[in-house]
């Protein structure tokens, strides 16, 4: 996948706003990575910021719905994944001073 797709990919994973928090899941350092094969199933991994996350099922609608806008996307796949665990170093500075978290 070249890198302008994956920014795109990345573009639209800003609109999936995290329930809760009210920040975005990218600038929140939820995605861990993002794949696009051959056949168009894009494949993205990413963790939530607690097990149990009552929103999970939500955020993950969010985010089938934000990258199957792409065209060269057929067909997606969420990993949610625990490791490694998501913790505040992941988030942006911009996520951090939405939230007034010290840097």
């Amino acid at each position: 996948m070249d890198e302008a797709l994956k920014e795109n990919l990345m573009g639209a994973l800003e609109n999936v706003i995290d329930p809760e928090l009210g920040i975005d899941i990218v600038n929140l350092g939820l995605i861990y990575d993002v794949d696009l094969n051959d056949e168009g199933l894009c494949t993205v991994t990413m963790t939530l910021t607690a097990m149990g996350c009552p929103l999970s099922a939500h955020i993950e609608s969010d985010v089938k719905r934000a990258v199957s806008d792409i065209p060269e996307v057929k067909e997606v796949k969420v990993d949610i994944v625990w490791s490694p665990p998501w913790g505040k170093e992941r988030m942006s500075r911009y996520a951090k001073i939405a939230l007034g978290i010290p840097d």
